[in-house]
């Protein structure tokens, strides 16, 4: 069965949501005791296009000649659900039989197929084209490491068989810069145990760490980065043949792995850089907002409520289901029936299965009887369950959408701005650690940070992203307009949000119409002032930053000279008139520029900034490191 990655068809745009992101998560953060209902109150969300040129001349001559461009806007801020398919249906989940034709046992496999092992990512060879005229301004890349050994948490008290890893090697160094005289030797590290040691490892014996990217996960790793360079160099010409840290810039998270993958994907886009220095970003780890290693009490809140560990009946009831393969594998494998973390989701006995399988090693046997093993129907069980979980924890709740963004809408915020300094409005993201003029980011990063995005952005067919799970935006400019396309597995991402659909360059004048609505206008009108409205909304969450429904108020343009209408920008307007049940926006806002407004919003915006936002609104606590990645 294919992973239902769907090929580049109608028009859709995610920008908005990606956008408004940093709004939401300031009011589920400053109000995580009513976030489903304030999630509810996100519904009325709504605000009307300007139809402001982004030159200020050319402005003032459509306002004289009268000229009415753009749409209403009306974008739910709401949990949408996803599809009912095989993945997210318990029944067939317990039942059934396979993985839905989905791949565990090798990184080769069909183009397009779900492969657990290394996920399909953008390559040449399915990259799906954009219409003539449509210029790439900026590319952000993100996607999950490749495989791995698993987490020694995730390993038998006793394996049955050893885990060597002494076909690469691992670099580990330090070196002074700029100082003459001091160059570094290359120094890997080479696991053994020793004889006069009477302790015995946990798990498996022999020369891995747990984790690590093995051979396999290197090496599918370099032809990630060979593909995404024979894409965004060979076949468009975007990024230079030759590495330029001014034009291509990487992130990595504190966790190593991540460092690992990129030290074979760098060269895989650039041969050049083999035996080479290369500086990748990185946060501090208390805060790394990539891996997420941030921790937000809501989010912790609103995850623990209703997924793993949690006594909710949605939750239990596929664990209730599936308990005789709980008591199964545990006679088995010798785990502690009353290991909690082993029992409280599939995610152990998953990675323990699937990391075995994707690195063609057996399935595993009792201690002591090589008879008694774990079957692959069995193994195909603990994968279905394991993907149902990751559907349930990230879409199919309705809690998952405020989750989502309170714990990752730092990294989704920084997406955000980078994606305005290739407007031109701002700074990037990463301030003076990169040039401004860099145009391709590249972030390695985890199966929780892939997941959360996917949440945030409401992908209509969730899984469990997968070896190498990829994302990439990608923002295009036509006639001084700007679009955003995002590819989820190197196709366009379908969206069950019912403004987006297709993640593929709707411009945000229209992103409130359905489908049928958008068929009555022609491709021009949907076009025209893209570019204007995007900086119209970036300026107001920047400004506002506070409530959706604050935002919204200040995005509805009333009747008259009132500039913007923005009743509640006035500083003595006190939050309770801002909440959806009070707010009366006006029932049909004219359509026009107001500059005033706009200095407004500068203004605001410029004595505004997300950190303070988050410091006041998310109460940061240390620094929890997660179990799994």
């Amino acid at each position: 069965m294919q992973l239902h990655l769907p090929s580049c068809t109608t028009l859709a745009l995610g920008l908005l949501l990606v956008f408004t992101v940093q709004t939401v998560i300031s009011a589920i953060m400053k109000f995580s005791q009513t976030a489903p209902a304030l999630f509810t109150g996100f519904a009325t969300f709504a605000g009307v296009g300007n139809a402001q040129s982004s030159n200020d001349d050319k402005a003032d001559q459509a306002t004289a000649n009268g000229t009415r461009c753009g749409g209403i806007i009306n974008v739910s801020l709401s949990w949408h659900p996803p599809a009912k398919y095989e993945v997210n249906d318990l029944a067939g989940v317990i039942n059934g039989t396979g993985v839905y034709g989905y791949v565990f046992n090798t990184s080769v496999g069909p183009l397009g197929t779900y492969n657990w092992c290394n996920m399909p990512h953008t390559n040449p060879d399915t990259y799906p084209p954009v219409e003539e005229g449509y210029k790439l301004e900026y590319v952000e890349v993100i996607h999950r490491h490749h495989k791995r050994t698993p987490y020694a948490a995730n390993t038998f008290p006793r394996e049955s068989y050893s885990w060597e890893c002494s076909d690469e090697a691992l670099f580990y160094g330090g070196e002074p810069i700029g100082m003459y005289g001091t160059d570094s030797a290359d120094t890997h590290w080479s696991v053994y145990t020793s004889a006069a040691n009477p302790l015995a490892p946990v798990g498996f014996n022999g020369t891995c760490q747990f984790p690590q990217i093995t051979r396999g996960g290197l090496i599918d790793s370099k032809k990630h980065g060979k593909d995404l360079k024979a894409v965004y160099s060979g076949m468009l010409g975007f990024i230079p043949e030759q590495h330029d840290v001014n034009l291509v810039s990487y992130r990595v998270t504190n966790n190593v792995i991540t460092s690992q993958v990129a030290s074979m994907l760098i060269p895989g886009m650039y041969p050049e850089r083999e035996n080479k220095n290369a500086a990748l970003l990185i946060q501090p780890d208390s805060i790394d907002s990539l891996e997420p290693a941030y921790t937000c009490s809501s989010a912790s809140a609103l995850f623990s409520s209703y997924g793993s560990g949690s006594s909710s009946p949605a939750w239990l009831q596929h664990i209730n289901a599936s308990s005789n393969l709980f008591a199964r594998l545990d006679a088995l494998s010798g785990v502690n029936s009353s290991a909690s973390d082993w029992h409280m989701s599939w995610d152990h006995y998953f990675d323990n299965l699937s990391s075995r399988l994707c690195h063609q090693k057996p399935l595993p046997c009792k201690i002591g009887d090589s008879t008694d093993c774990v079957s692959q129907e069995e193994a195909d069980q603990v994968f279905r369950l394991g993907e149902y979980e990751y559907s349930f924890i990230y879409r199919d709740t309705n809690q998952s959408l405020a989750a989502s963004v309170a714990s990752y809408g730092i990294w989704a915020a920084e997406l955000a701005q980078n994606l305005r300094h290739a407007m031109g409005e701002g700074p990037p993201s990463t301030g003076s650690a990169t040039s401004q003029s860099v145009k391709y980011r590249h972030n390695v990063a985890h199966d929780g940070s892939v997941s959360r995005l996917l949440s945030i952005l409401q992908i209509d067919r969730m899984v469990w992203p997968g070896m190498g799970s990829e994302v990439v935006f990608e923002l295009y400019s036509k006639q001084d307009c700007y679009y955003l396309r995002i590819l989820w597995g190197g196709q366009v991402l379908q969206s069950s949000h019912p403004a987006f659909g297709s993640m593929d360059m709707v411009p945000p004048t229209l992103m409130g119409l359905s489908a049928e609505e958008r068929a009555r206008f022609p491709a021009s009108a949907r076009r025209r002032f893209a570019k204007s409205m995007v900086k119209d909304v970036l300026r107001g969450i920047e400004a506002y930053g506070l409530s959706a429904t604050g935002l919204a108020s200040m995005l509805i343009l009333s009747r008259g000279d009132n500039a913007c209408g923005m009743q509640s920008f006035d500083s003595g307007r006190s939050r309770a008139d801002l909440q959806p049940e009070t707010y009366q926006a006006p029932a049909r806002p004219a359509i026009s520029p107001h500059h005033g407004c706009l200095a407004k919003l500068r203004a605001v915006a410029a004595r505004s900034s997300l950190s303070n936002l988050f410091g006041r609104y998310c109460l940061l606590k240390p620094h929890r490191k997660s179990r799994r990645h």
